[in-house]
């Protein structure tokens, strides 16, 4: 599909993966790009889902606007996280099919395998199991995007596919403590530790669990390649290809902000899912995706955009 002759709509592509989907995008050369934003257009109500479509007529449609969170806002708010996802995403594709929409991507969550599924995630593996409780309503409504997508192309010959990215990271990522995952989160505790001369931080869990990133400018690549070049039924794993524990994790970003301190775990609060790193042979295969930015090299770009738009957006706040 040449994407510099249709209109794209681009739900969250406003957010932190968005900006840089639109970005990757527009240097393709595409230019009719639409970003509706919350205030005009709440998609978890049918009526705006339908005025959106109707003053942007897409041919092409990347859903990703989501309700998302770490582990403290998916503990504290299931019920939201299961009901807006889910609606946003049956509404946009039921509207699409009906609008006549070329093509829909949809964007899932690594939240849907399994709790215990076998490292690497294969795709084949996403039902095999419930996923982890504290982020299972998430991660069920997600997963109806893959069952909608293929159920829309048995009956009506849709053009859906499904993408599953890994954990995100990067420029522009959320660093608000009661929302955010744990990269941005354990980047601020630690320099605001050098700044304060604290001698400890606190971290969740016992450290144990592996978790893989993938920088979000490789991620807004792969949506992109796949939404030119994939037209399959089956869901895709976004990916690294690696996993880190949570504890080098912390130790890696202690060591890149300049934190000397004690890194203390409490185990009254949740790991999370014991491990998770992905099989990205289906990526690489269909469209041609293998991620390209080093871990360590990512992090730094991410501790160094924090630091130079702290006074900003703290001024906001």
């Amino acid at each position: 599909m040449n994407l510099t002759e249709k209109t794209i709509l681009v739900t969250g592509g406003a957010g932190f993966l968005g900006r840089h989907v639109v970005g990757a995008l527009r240097a393709r050369g595409c230019r009719r790009i639409v970003v509706p934003r919350r205030r005009g257009y709440d998609l978890t109500q049918e009526a705006k889902v339908k005025q959106l479509y109707a003053d942007s007529r897409p041919d092409v449609v990347i859903h990703l606007a989501a309700v998302v969170g770490g582990i403290g806002a998916n503990r504290a708010n299931p019920g939201r996280f299961l009901y807006d996802n889910l609606m946003m995403g049956v509404m946009l594709m039921e509207h699409a099919r009906r609008g006549g929409v070329e093509k829909f991507v949809g964007i899932g969550t690594i939240c849907s395998y399994p709790k215990h599924t076998p490292v690497p995630f294969i795709e084949d593996q996403l039902w095999n199991g419930y996923p982890e409780e504290t982020n299972a309503p998430y991660g069920l409504a997600k997963k109806m995007l893959l069952v909608q997508a293929q159920a829309y192309r048995q009956q009506y010959g849709f053009n859906a596919i499904h993408l599953l990215p890994v954990n995100l990271y990067g420029p522009g990522d959320n660093f608000d403590p009661a929302s955010s995952h744990v990269i941005p989160a354990l980047i601020r505790k630690c320099v605001e530790a050098v700044e304060r001369d604290e001698a400890e931080i606190v971290c969740w869990g016992d450290g144990s669990p592996t978790r893989e990133f993938l920088y979000v400018e490789d991620c807004a690549e792969a949506i992109v390649r796949a939404t030119e070049r994939y037209d399959g039924a089956e869901p895709v794993n976004i990916g690294a290809g690696f996993e880190i524990s949570i504890r080098n994790l912390a130790e890696l970003i202690a060591e890149l902000t300049g934190f000397s301190g004690r890194l203390t775990w409490d185990a009254s609060q949740p790991n999370g899912q014991p491990r998770r790193c992905l099989d990205t042979t289906r990526a690489a295969r269909h469209f041609g995706f293998t991620a390209k930015t080093d871990f360590r090299t990512g992090l730094r770009k991410t501790i160094g955009w924090y630091m130079a738009t702290r006074p900003r957006l703290q001024a906001v706040k």
